[in-house]
């Protein structure tokens, strides 16, 4: 009779435990794909199935027979983790994150408290067959202790049973699995190759899976690295400048040898200098790049106080472009400060200070230095924080202050306030100017961080009613100090004699309301407004204010960060051009319209351009377009086709650009 169970046990004991091991790994899989795609496609439900399969048959088959059960569950805890992150990741970028997102874990401590903002209770349904093992292993070794004898007895059965499963394994299931493993294999190939022809990561993932997905970006990296060894800075650089002469762009010839009184500048032709070159000719440069800081509240009054009475102010008076987007990728704060200084498209699929701090990369500090400039740059996190301490040098900065320059007033769980970083700036800036050179400094604020709490001692804005207590509430709360802060800033430069030979940039890095914590529809009727789910969320501010331009303009034309470099450097009288510089952007304020990719928190070939913001499907035709000023859908693409293969087209050319550029060698600190 023992026998008999002995054999029950050989033959029953495998499938079960492969029967197991599958459909946790597709229930996971299929709880993920819910998380990301909010749907069950039957294709994505067949990917998901021959994933779980697949790993299943590759388990059964490496896996001595006497480690299986326990080799399932230690690599169901690591799976489970890398499941729950990136529903976790999901749920605040909007993509889906590659296996180069778990390089930036390690920034994980510094934004703690949003981090814990982000995970939904429901994401632990990742451990629930861990937590139903756990339980279940507790109360064995509780009723081991209350049946000694009885369960040791038990074990000795196991212990034979499980050795003569060892032995019962027969070559024809080891083929049987073997087939199935291979038939996976062949789909999953079929899959990634189908979907290396998708730009849209979203609709890339969703088609092959998110395993899948992370080989796909694995053989794209591979590619990469070939283009690398074969090509050089100078060849792409070419293709660049082909491809923007070939793009039906119209120069603001008309507008030509404009000086910065809105008059023709004395002894040149109209037509032979662009609008508003060398406006600022040997000035000082102030990039304030205002954390989080979206533009709808520019111009805002709420309940007839204004949210930001310094920047509507400031905007009166200078070159305001309400129509900017944001185009940064996985390194957020750290990618637009890449952007801005470089007219470079951030990759999408790594942090550019991570991957690529170690280049001597192009930029507005680089190239200002040549003209005698000295630059530096402020901000109050440890340098370390998104690889810093490399990017900074890789930008050509010949300085940096980070934490230990400043006095903690404790504001945020960074740091120092705003009011802060700008006492030391202002005592830096004018120690570069002493000697009579011009400076370029960059300020980059945290006050206004996500989860926008404003010390009790800082708050100046007086919140109703109904928005005490949301997160709308509190970030109109930290973007009013952020904008009290930058007050303090202009008055600073003022009274050391510096505001009427200082260009003053400032902008926002990148929205800060989550859709999540905040429904467009609810944003609207809170604040009046009409608050698309991106349009409003990706729309930042430009303010470029010039000394001696005393009649502010508004300028409607879209446009980008990466459009900084190269309006900046007009007005400074320097030519892209005549440098050899590539730049990816365009001059704002010499150009009739603009197209900018926008992408990571949008799919690739997403675009901003012609008044609308177009956002691809699996490609062109499935894609969608809603226009600027009204939020409202456009039913005719076929006029924005052009935009968008010259996009992808550009960014191509823009990553494979930045892959090439030479390294720095050894590391600076």
């Amino acid at each position: 009779m023992h026998l008999t169970t002995a054999r029950r046990e050989t033959t029953r004991r495998p499938d079960r435990v492969f029967i197991t091991v599958f459909c946790i790994l597709f229930a996971k899989l299929l709880l993920l794909r819910w998380f990301f795609f909010s749907e069950f496609q039957p294709g994505g439900l067949v990917v998901d199935l021959s994933t779980a399969l697949g790993l299943t048959c590759l388990m059964e088959l490496i896996v001595p027979h006497r480690w299986r059960v326990r080799t399932a569950w230690i690599v169901n805890l690591p799976l489970s983790l890398l499941l729950f992150a990136a529903a976790v990741y999901h749920s605040y970028f909007g993509s889906v994150p590659t296996y180069a997102v778990l390089t930036a874990l390690g920034q994980v401590p510094e934004v703690g408290n949003v981090v814990s903002g982000l995970i939904k209770p429901i994401y632990f349904l990742f451990f629930a067959d861990l937590l139903v093992m756990g339980i279940r292993w507790g109360w064995t070794a509780v009723h081991r202790r209350m049946n000694r004898n009885r369960l040791s007895f038990g074990t000795a059965d196991r212990k034979h049973n499980l050795a003569a499963w060892n032995g019962a394994a027969t070559r024809m299931s080891r083929i049987a699995v073997s087939v199935l493993l291979l038939i996976c294999l062949l789909l999953s190939g079929f899959w990634i190759n189908r979907g290396l022809a998708i730009s849209n990561e979203i609709v890339r993932a969703e088609n092959v899976g998110f395993l899948n997905y992370q080989v796909s970006t694995a053989i794209e990296k591979r590619q990469e690295q070939e283009m690398i060894a074969s090509t050089s800075p100078e060849e792409i650089a070419s293709q660049v400048k082909a491809l923007q002469d070939a793009f039906p762009f119209v120069e603001n010839k008309g507008a030509s040898g404009v000086n910065a009184n809105g008059q023709e500048a004395p002894g040149k032709p109209a037509a032979s200098q662009p609008a508003y070159f060398g406006a600022a000719k040997g000035k000082n440069v102030i990039v304030v790049q205002m954390e989080s800081f979206q533009n709808f509240p520019i111009g805002y009054k709420l309940d007839g106080t204004e949210v930001t009475p310094n920047l509507n102010k400031l905007a009166n008076k200078s070159f305001y472009f309400p129509n900017i987007f944001q185009q940064i990728g996985q390194g957020n704060t750290s990618d637009a400060e890449f952007i801005s200084n470089t007219s470079i498209y951030p990759t999408g699929k790594i942090a550019m200070s991570k991957g690529y701090g170690d280049r001597q990369i192009p930029s507005s500090p680089r190239l200002l230095e040549e003209k005698g400039y000295k630059t530096a740059t402020f901000q109050i996190n440890n340098a370390t924080f998104w690889d810093r301490n490399q990017l900074y040098p890789a930008l050509g900065f010949q300085n940096y202050y980070d934490k230990p320059s400043y006095n903690n007033d404790h504001f945020n769980n960074f740091g120092a306030s705003d009011e802060e970083m700008y006492r030391v700036g202002l005592e830096k800036i004018q120690e570069m100017n002493a000697d009579g050179s011009p400076f370029y400094a960059q300020f980059v604020t945290t006050s206004s961080h996500a989860p926008f709490e404003v010390p009790e001692q800082f708050a100046q804005l007086k919140l109703p009613e109904r928005l005490q207590g949301t997160q709308l509430g509190s970030y109109l709360n930290a973007q009013h100090y952020t904008d009290y802060a930058l007050g303090k800033l202009i008055d600073g430069l003022k009274e050391k004699g510096l505001w009427d030979d200082t260009v003053l940039l400032v902008y926002g890095d990148h929205g800060g309301l989550s859709t999540a914590e905040n429904d467009p529809s609810w944003v609207s009727s809170m604040l009046g407004i009409s608050y698309d789910a991106n349009i409003s969320r990706f729309n930042i501010p430009l303010i470029v204010h010039v000394p001696g331009v005393e009649q502010g303009k508004k300028i409607e034309l879209s446009g980008g960060q990466m459009d900084f470099v190269p309006t900046l450097m007009n007005l400074l009288g320097i030519s892209l051009n005549q440098e050899g510089y590539t730049a990816f952007g365009r001059d704002l304020l010499n150009t009739d319209r603009n197209v900018v990719g926008i992408r990571y928190y949008l799919p690739t070939g997403s675009f901003v351009g012609d008044g609308v913001l177009f956002i691809p499907g699996e490609g062109f035709d499935d894609g969608t377009a809603v226009r600027l000023d009204t939020h409202e859908p456009v039913t005719d693409l076929e006029p924005y086709r052009q935009d968008y293969e010259y996009i992808l087209q550009l960014m191509k050319l823009s990553d494979d650009y930045v892959k090439v550029l030479p390294k720095r060698g050894l590391p600076e600190e």
